[in-house]
């Protein structure tokens, strides 16, 4: 039997009991405020965090370049920047990535740099960086690679990674040019070395590079487009380093935007008589969110001029 102490009520001081008062509409529509914004909050940062940066843009780019000739017309290669293992990118992701390169049944592959998150293996650990070499090995197998250093190289261990690189079977340009080959004409492909580091010397490119020749300038900052164009050398630079901005907001543009890539951050560019390309990159830096910036796959399809 329940003994009259232990009835919870009014007349029981040890019970604090409160009326439950009735929800007004005002209350139940400030509840619907605050329960909607919390929806919109948390939706926007998943979407930021989690859908956008995993939602690759393969772009595809048709150009004409004045000197190409007419063999390469129709030649096809793909662009990927800015991997940045370690961090966000892993191998399940850098996989899905090399995935979609090889869908797109490229004549070449071409990697514009930044392949390591940070200064040192606490950034980017050993694990990873097998991870990355047996990935690139696997793409080199399939298509002919080039590659350029990036500034997170030099800041990580360039050496090292210029070793990675090379026995994945990529083919490295430092402030060299690569020829590709079709029957008796000929595409050039130069790499500069890293220009946020000084490493460029693009005076030790040109003599490599007959007259008139159809040429491509890969380098990983993309305002070193102005130095490019003004040698008069390179139908088209491609580069990275921007991210695009990662978050990016309609009219104000990208919020933040790394040295050497304020003038040309994303997209195509007319720099004098050369097109400018910059690609958006597969990988973040901290913090590791995109907003209106999807990461990208640039696959360029090239085109003799007409006549």
């Amino acid at each position: 039997m329940t003994k009259p102490d232990e009835i919870k009520g009014d007349n029981n001081p040890g019970y604090n009991f409160r009326p439950v008062r009735a929800l007004t509409r005002r209350g139940f529509l400030k509840f619907i405020k605050i329960a909607s914004l919390s929806t919109v909050f948390l939706a926007a940062g998943t979407y930021i965090t989690q859908i956008e940066s995993n939602y690759l843009d393969v772009t595809q780019i048709e150009l004409t370049l004045p000197h190409l000739p007419a063999a390469f017309s129709g030649f096809r290669f793909v662009q990927i920047s800015d991997i940045h293992m370690g961090g966000w990118m892993n191998k399940q992701r850098l996989t899905h990535i090399f995935d979609l390169i090889k869908e797109q049944n490229p004549d070449l592959v071409v990697l514009s740099g930044d392949y390591v998150q940070g200064r040192s293996v606490a950034f980017t650990s050993q694990q990873e960086l097998d991870e990355l070499e047996a990935a690139l090995k696997e793409l080199a197998i399939r298509f002919q690679t080039l590659a350029v250093l990036g500034n997170h190289e030099y800041w990580f261990n360039a050496p090292t990674i210029m070793a990675l690189l090379q026995r994945s079977g990529v083919r490295v340009l430092i402030n060299s040019v690569e020829t590709i080959s079709i029957g008796q004409e000929s595409l050039y492909f130069a790499g500069v070395g890293d220009v946020f580091e000084r490493q460029d010397r693009i005076q030790d490119i040109l003599p490599e590079l007959p007259a008139n020749a159809c040429a491509i300038m890969v380098a990983h900052e993309p305002d070193f487009a102005d130095q490019s164009a003004a040698t008069g050398r390179f139908d088209l630079q491609i580069s990275g380093h921007s991210h695009g901005g990662q978050v990016v907001f309609p009219a104000l543009g990208a919020l933040v935007l790394p040295y050497l890539a304020r003038k040309y951050p994303s997209g195509l560019y007319q720099v004098g008589n050369m097109f400018q390309y910059t690609n958006r990159g597969v990988g973040m830096t901290p913090p590791f969110i995109r907003y209106n910036c999807r990461p990208e796959i640039t696959v360029y399809t090239l085109r003799a001029p007409q006549g």
